[in-house]
């Protein structure tokens, strides 16, 4: 299955929701990683403007948001679902890494539609509710500071879900760029241009070939861990050439 199709069967779920800058939040932070099924289980305040400002361009995601009354109603189509939890709980699923249990999560949704599930912000989500899911989840953070925005979590678990999919390697935006990687450089026009180099240092009295030492050695180290190509290696050789007799390329006053 395609990444896209497998993020497009992942309902991000938001349980009793206090803030409806969250939920705009939520709803940015699934777009920018590719999911779109947003579900509000009895939000406090639900359709509001803040809801829309703080999505920013995502208000189609919060547009298509459905409301249920229920936990059980959100993950009625569900055939797997991740829960968020702070700590490990008496009942319930014992709680993974994100990226162990997102890898469990993209499994699944091969077979059908999963939910990750998020709890209220203040008090997160209630036993019961926990026990509704399969597996459990938490962000490792800082122990001395680990309080953690509603939206900032979705957007961690999302891009889990989105690295997942494509296995680690999600492609990169086109933004219409023209590469700046050219044809590589053979062995013969980087040893010309080392013999260039050598010429030119030697001309300038900055390299004794008497008394070499190891200075041609860390030249060659450090053009080979540039990787040169074949334009580089022209520029380069045109600014050894300008010490030898001036060019007009450069800036005329």
């Amino acid at each position: 299955m395609k990444p896209e199709a497998l993020l497009s069967r992942i309902r991000v779920v938001l349980c009793r929701p206090s803030h409806p800058g969250n939920i705009g939040a939520a709803a940015r932070a699934m777009k920018t990683m590719g999911l779109h099924d947003l579900c509000l289980v009895a939000p406090r305040q639900f359709p509001d403007a803040e809801a829309t400002t703080r999505a920013t361009g995502a208000v189609d995601v919060l547009e298509r948001a459905q409301q249920v009354d229920s936990l059980a109603e959100a993950l009625q189509a569900s055939v797997f679902s991740v829960a968020l939890s702070a700590r490990q709980r008496d009942l319930g699923p014992r709680l993974g890494a994100p990226r162990a249990v997102v890898a469990e999560l993209l499994a699944c949704a091969a077979n059908g539609p999963v939910a990750l599930v998020f709890g209220n912000e203040s008090s997160g989500l209630a036993n019961e509710e926990i026990m509704q899911c399969q597996a459990a989840v938490t962000i490792p953070t800082n122990p001395e500071f680990s309080s953690l925005n509603l939206g900032a979590a979705v957007q961690l678990l999302c891009y889990e879900c989105r690295m997942t999919a494509f296995a680690g390697a999600a492609p990169l935006p086109d933004a219409g760029v023209t590469p700046l990687g050219g044809e590589p450089a053979s062995h013969a026009e980087i040893e010309g241009f080392y013999t260039h180099l050598t010429q030119i240092m030697q001309d300038t009295g900055f390299y004794n070939p008497h008394q070499p030492g190891r200075l041609l050695a860390k030249l060659r180290r450090l053009f080979g861990r540039a990787g040169l190509e074949r334009d580089e290696v022209n520029i380069l050789r045109g600014i050894l050439s300008a010490t030898q007799k001036p060019t007009r390329h450069g800036r005329q006053d």
